[in-house]
Formats: structure tokens, C-alpha cells, sequence
């Protein structure tokens, strides 16, 4: 049985990284857009920013961490970041590539499948 606390945690988890998206997407735009800068360069940006983000959303809100060794805590969770977005580009690579589905189709499967990646991997190893 799922306890209600981690669902909780869960919940959270997701409004975080809805919050992510918004600086990912919003910072490659300002990147790329205005400042019109290689659209790799400026998605990078806007990863490593959303990832921050995300880091810091998730430590003080969703798992209260209390952990004072930041630097390693922030490396686990960049790492299983980084790992998350291998997977979306396999899954978006199977779905779409091999499989055919709609490009967007796909893509909302390789984010529900890299959200729960993301979240086990950081509730039982980072945070």
C-alpha cells in the first residue's frame, strides 16, 4: 500500500517540475530568441536552469532536506537529471522513431515515465 506522506511528496514532486518546464522553456527562448544564441547552447541553458531549479524546489520544499553537504546532494540529483533525460530521448526514440507515434504522443509517455524515474531515484538516493 502506497502511503499517503510520498504521494504528498509526489504531488509536489510534479509541481516542481512543472515549474522547471516553465524556466527550461523560458530561458531557452530568451537564449535563443533574444539573444540569439545556437539553439543546443541555449536548450543546454535552459536545462541546467530548470535542473537548478528543481534541485533547490525539491530540497527545501518537497523532502525538506536538511543534508549540509549541498554540493553532493545537488550532484546526485544532477546526475539522475541527466540520466532522466537519456531515457526521454529513448523513449521518445522508440515511440517515435521505431514505433511511430505522434511526436507529442510520445513525448507525454517519456515524461510520465522519467517523472517516476526521477522521483524514486531522488527520494531513495539523493534526498
Amino acid at each position: 500500500m502506497i502511503d499517503g506522506a510520498l504521494i504528498i511528496k509526489f504531488l509536489k514532486f510534479c509541481a516542481v517540475g512543472f515549474s522547471g518546464m516553465v524556466v527550461d522553456f523560458g530561458a531557452t527562448w530568451l537564449c535563443k530568441e533574444r539573444f540569439g544564441w545556437n539553439k543546443y547552447v541555449s536548450n543546454s541553458i535552459g536545462f541546467i536552469l530548470a535542473a537548478t531549479n528543481n534541485y533547490i524546489w525539491n530540497r527545501l520544499w518537497t523532502f525538506q532536506s536538511t543534508n549540509t553537504s549541498i554540493p553532493i546532494e545537488y550532484g546526485k540529483f544532477f546526475l539522475i537529471s541527466i540520466i532522466g533525460l537519456g531515457i526521454n530521448n529513448l523513449v521518445l526514440y522508440l515511440l517515435h522513431g521505431k514505433l511511430k507515434f505522434n511526436f507529442y504522443v510520445a513525448k507525454i509517455f517519456a515524461i510520465a515515465v522519467v517523472t517516476f524515474w526521477n522521483f524514486m531515484m531522488n527520494y531513495l538516493f539523493t534526498f
